[in-house]
């Protein structure tokens, strides 16, 4: 892949640019708000940015993915949950999305995370499978965990896994 992207993370200056990859009508089904104006997406937006856990993947200069690892505290100090992670709909294919979770699993695991943790809609076929293709396991169903504004029925939410050690 050429030009391989960079993780840096996300600041105040990467909004207009988040949102418009979140918003996007292949994206927007999959995380965790429905459609909004950028004015409304904008106190979301700094709850991402308050955790120092969100970061943003560029190439080329410019925002084309993003992600949250959130490291758990105790006895679960050696587990990440990922949230949060988009690629822009341009990018399908090109490989950054195998990139971006390859290098946040590196240096995850450098920093002792022992297991990554995500959720995914049920309805989410591609991202399940690109999910098994780099080694998470299916490891529960959380029923009817899901609403989108547009939708009558609940969509299951499947929980996935790595282990890293």
């Amino acid at each position: 892949m050429q030009n391989p992207p960079l993780r840096r993370l996300a600041t105040p200056d990467d909004l207009a640019a988040v949102y418009a990859i979140y918003m996007h009508p292949e994206v927007v089904p999959y995380l965790g708000i429905d459609p909004v104006s950028l004015a409304e997406f904008a106190p979301y937006f700094a709850g991402l940015l308050s955790g120092d856990s969100f970061y943003v993947v560029t190439r080329g200069g410019d925002v084309r993915g993003f992600y949250r690892a959130t490291r758990q505290q105790g006895r679960s100090r050696h587990v990440v949950i990922l949230t949060t992670l988009a690629i822009s709909p341009a990018e399908k294919g090109s490989g950054l999305a195998k990139a971006m979770i390859d290098e946040a699993i590196e240096l995850l695991r450098a920093d002792g995370v022992l297991r990554v943790e995500l959720t995914l809609e049920a309805d989410n076929a591609r991202a399940s499978s690109f999910y098994r293709k780099l080694g998470f396991e299916e490891e529960g169903r959380l029923r009817k965990a899901y609403k989108r504004a547009h939708e009558a029925d609940y969509c299951d939410e499947i929980v996935m896994a790595r282990w890293l050690g």
